[in-house]
Order: structure tokens, then sequence, then C-alpha cells
């Protein structure tokens, strides 16, 4: 017998992530969402999946080709992530301390590193698209810190 969405998806929510801010840049246009469904899947070529809702701010230039980053958090100093809880009307770039790289990626500072992508592909199982994005560049800005865990209540929130 099959059990409703609401228990099954209760086990799904322990699945540790992290929390991450990707960010891509178009033109003078920076951008970013706060994300947690991130995750390696390949070695050779080395290749990363991003799960993404494709109403978030700068997903019309990630797959435009751009490169973007995805900004690791890390347990050392979260405060610009209330940027990106729930969205914004104007770009939180003026009021975070970042950098823009030789790839053009967006890196803020505060982030304990930061990985510089572009899409190689994408498919829509669901309800979010996963973006598979081949690794450019990576810069550890935070050595010390550790990558912060996030653990939901259950796979429906």
């Amino acid at each position: 017998e099959k059990m409703s969405n609401v228990e099954a998806a209760k086990a799904v929510g322990h699945i540790p992530s992290g929390l991450f801010i990707v960010c891509a840049k178009d033109g003078e246009e920076k951008d970013g969402y706060l994300a947690s469904w991130v995750q390696q899947i390949s070695f050779k070529p080395l290749l990363i999946a991003v799960a993404c809702n494709s109403d978030r701010k700068g997903y019309d230039a990630i797959r435009a080709g751009k490169t973007f980053t995805i900004n690791i958090v890390g347990d050392h100093e979260a405060n610009y992530m209330k940027h990106f809880w729930s969205g914004y009307d104007e770009s939180p770039f003026t009021q975070i301390p970042h950098k823009v790289s030789d790839n053009d990626g967006i890196m803020i500072d505060a982030a304990k590193s930061v990985i510089e992508c572009k899409m190689v592909s994408k498919t829509k199982p669901g309800d979010h698209e996963i973006i598979v994005a081949e690794v450019i560049d990576s810069h550890i800005l935070n050595e010390e810190a550790k990558p912060k865990v996030h653990i939901r209540k259950s796979g429906m929130d």
C-alpha cells in the first residue's frame, strides 16, 4: 500500500545538504538565490548538479551559458544569507562585499569557498530544473570554516 506524500517525504528531509548562494552576472546585473540542492555528480569531467526553480534571479544568465558561482556558506559567517531568503527587488550586491573573478563569477567575500561553473545541460523531472554544470575554477576563501549543513523537517518544506 502506497503511503501519502507527506508521510513518504518525512525521511527525505533528513538528507543533509549544504547552504549555497548561487550567483550569476549578466553585464552589470548581479543576481543570486539561496539554494540547498547542490551535488557533485562526476569526477571526469568535474560536474555538479544544481536544482533550480526556473523563476529564480539569475537563472536566465545561467541558461544563456554565463559563468555562475556556487558560494558555499560556512559556519563562520552567514549574515549575508538574509538577503536571499525571500527574494528581492533591488540587487543585494550593493550591500554584500564581493569580488568578480576573471571568469566573470561573483565571489561573496564571507563565503567559505566558491565554485565557478558553466551549464552543460538541463532537465526538468519535477517542479525544479536540474542544471548540470562543469566546474571551471574554484576558490577557498575561508580555509578554517566548515560548510554549513542543512537538514529539513520533511522533503515537503
